[in-house]
């Protein structure tokens, strides 16, 4: 073993022992490359001229206009569940669904996929099933166990579901790693891969874990009997279901329809969703008032009007000259007074503030890994790692196939230690960029690491829907007990992803459609 390869061995395990010792990853992922590389350049076994790259790495990051996406789709999601639009959907659900066993099970698991499209915030989506959701399931007969089980993996559909945090920053990640690995390969005019791309791949596999979970709830609940009386199904009026149920949906179609269907980019959308999320919450708040109401739905109108114009392609570069640009002008000015009087409306409410606060946090927790990463790859390269990994992916058993099983395996056991977001920006650059040099498809790739990356925050014992379930369960429940409840489910998302493997179509049929 070489001196540099030596200390490529103690980063990652100082890495590794920084981010389980409870320090904030940022600084683990960031700190512990960096102190390596500066003793180890006192012997000779790192140059630090690479180094002068981590600046323009920084400024890639703050100018890439892809991640300004991410904070949008984290307002999205924490205004949606801040102003109670989400409980009342899930009552609905119930209401329609029947206080049995199995109806209060399905309508958690069809309520978490609908949210899952609208916020994808394991936390909020979590705690807000736990709070709501785990006493009508108790009292229904449900077991502690299997209620502990279903709250946690349901709240969990947003990460493969699109449009999703976790899918935006694999695109981003998994976009420039195939780049540069099929460029190094000799293909130096490779298919981009974009985020639209990982959200077509990934519908259809997230729908076939739902259905795979609802197999699971009808089967286990089969002979389960309700404890209380009141077990039929209500007749919810019509207009109740889509008054409660019609904005959300029409604002998640708004959202991913306008990427899958090449009218805007994800950052373009992610705006659209965060300024319908604020008009539909501000909307829904008491004491609006006729105006107001008015004021919000003519900026609702407005926006769907702008869509069109793009959709049509109505409104050129040069704007205001002509008769569509004077129609876009005047829709953006009635969806800015929109947004301007939801906004109060939510501020005066006690709405607004907070989930901006919440944006910012989370917000900058990302951010912050992301700018770490780079850090972390720049020292990795600098011991020549990335050739270390090449090369031992290349003497692996099975050929690319043994190679991707492998990775596939490191992910799914990295993910009792660390964050979703960690592996993304650790595992991706140091371990993808071989795999991405095949012919494999990047999307597959990509949502096979997504499916895979899932089961992180159900494993314990740092699987963060724990973390957030043990926070509003009663202390009837155990710790042990929640730890044993997510195993079938846990089993239920390596199945789905075998499933993935064996058929890669069901990833690669949608982007193929759409954008080939």
């Amino acid at each position: 073993m070489t001196l540099s390869e030596l200390f490529l061995c103690l980063m990652l395990v100082g890495l590794f022992a920084g981010i389980l010792s409870g320090i904030p990853a940022m600084l683990a992922i960031a700190g512990v490359p960096f102190v390596v590389a500066v003793i180890a350049s006192l012997f000779g076994a790192f140059d630090l001229s690479f180094l002068d790259f981590f600046p323009s790495r920084v400024w890639g990051v703050m100018s890439n206009t892809l991640l300004m996406s991410v904070p949008l789709f984290i307002l999205m999601g924490v205004v949606l569940e801040r102003s109670q639009l989400a409980e009342r959907m899930l009552e609905v659900l119930r209401e329609m669904l029947g206080a049995s066993p199995r109806g209060l099970a399905l309508s958690v698991l069809l309520f978490s996929a609908l949210i899952a499209a609208s916020t994808g915030i394991v936390g909020a989506t979590v705690v807000m099933l736990g709070l709501v959701s785990l006493p009508a399931m108790l009292q229904a007969g449900v077991s502690p166990r299997v209620s502990s089980g279903i709250i946690c993996a349901s709240g969990t559909l947003g990460q493969i579901i699109p449009p999703s945090i976790l899918l935006v920053l694999l695109g981003d990640q998994i976009g420039n790693t195939y780049l540069e690995a099929q460029q190094k390969a000799g293909n130096f005019a490779p298919d981009a891969v974009s985020v639209g791309d990982l959200f077509a791949g990934a519908l259809l596999p997230g729908l076939l874990l739902v259905g795979l979970y609802g197999i699971y709830i009808l089967f286990t609940l089969r002979g389960a009997h309700a404890a209380i009386e009141d077990t039929g199904r209500k007749r919810v009026p019509l207009s109740r279901i889509l008054g409660v149920f019609l904005p959300p949906l029409l604002l998640i179609l708004a959202v991913l329809g306008s990427i899958l269907g090449g009218v805007a980019t994800t950052t373009e959308a992610a705006g659209l969703g965060a300024v319908g999320t604020i008009l539909l919450a501000g909307y829904t708040r008491g004491g609006v008032g006729r105006a107001g109401r008015g004021v919000i739905l003519s900026a609702v109108v407005a926006g769907g009007v702008l869509v069109l114009l793009r959709a049509f392609g109505f409104v050129p570069p040069s704007g205001l000259g002509t008769p569509a640009g004077f129609i876009a002008l005047l829709a953006a000015t009635l969806i800015a007074a929109g947004v301007v009087f939801a906004g109060w409306r939510l501020m005066r409410t006690d709405i607004l503030v907070p989930a901006v606060i919440d944006t910012l946090r989370i917000s900058g927790m990302v951010f912050g890994i992301v700018i770490a990463a780079s850090m972390l790859s720049l020292v990795f390269r600098g011991f020549g790692g990335d050739e270390l990994v090449a090369g031992f992916l290349e003497q692996v058993p099975g050929g690319k196939w043994g190679a991707l099983a492998l990775v596939m395996v490191v992910v799914f056991f990295l993910g009792f230690i660390l964050e979703a977001v960690e592996i993304i920006y650790i595992v991706v650059p140091l371990l993808g960029a071989p795999i991405l040099a095949t012919d494999f498809s990047p999307v597959w790739f990509a949502v096979l690491l997504a499916m895979n990356l899932q089961t992180s925050f159900l494993t314990p014992p740092f699987g963060f829907a724990l973390f957030y379930y043990r926070s509003v369960a009663p202390r009837s429940i155990t710790t042990m007990e929640i730890y044993r409840s997510v195993i079938p489910f846990v089993a239920i998302q390596l199945v789905a992803l075998a499933l993935l493997i064996t058929f890669p179509a069901v990833v690669t049929w949608l982007p193929d459609m759409l954008f080939r």
